[in-house]
């Protein structure tokens, strides 16, 4: 029988990311290269209530855009990283596709729903990084 403190040992969580990371470059690389707008990231490791280590935040002006960014994301982020989503939802509208990668949340937005919604502003405690250019 094995002792009651081995059985209520937590198991480790999952490595945290860097800005370093292989898929924070993948998935940034991917929207500069279909041209995706004002790209930001949010670091939100030090935020606990948190669902993900970064939000990833862009717009496109049209909904074939919304479409070809996120298509690029999955797409590159599957031959560099060999990881797919955990889900993602938004492409049957086109104006918001959230890509999930645990601890990686994409957020592609037409430029109407990136307003009405504020994210970067929902998640001000989190330092913010421009990738533009």
């Amino acid at each position: 029988m094995e002792p009651l403190d081995v059985l209520t040992k937590r198991k480790k969580s999952p490595a945290r990311l860097t800005k370093a990371s292989k898929i924070y470059k993948t998935i940034i690389r991917a929207i500069q290269d279909k041209k995706g707008e004002n790209i930001v990231s949010l670091d939100l490791r030090k935020i606990p209530e948190a669902v993900a280590d970064f939000f990833i935040i862009c717009e496109a002006s049209n909904q074939p855009q919304i479409r070809a960014i996120s298509d690029a994301v999955e797409e590159a982020v599957k031959k560099n990283v060999g990881e797919i989503p955990y889900r993602h939802e938004g492409k049957q509208n086109l104006q918001w596709v959230l890509i999930d990668y645990i601890n990686v949340v994409v957020h592609i937005m037409s430029s109407e729903s990136r307003k009405f919604y504020k994210l970067e502003e929902m998640w001000s405690d989190a330092p913010l990084e421009e990738h533009n250019g």
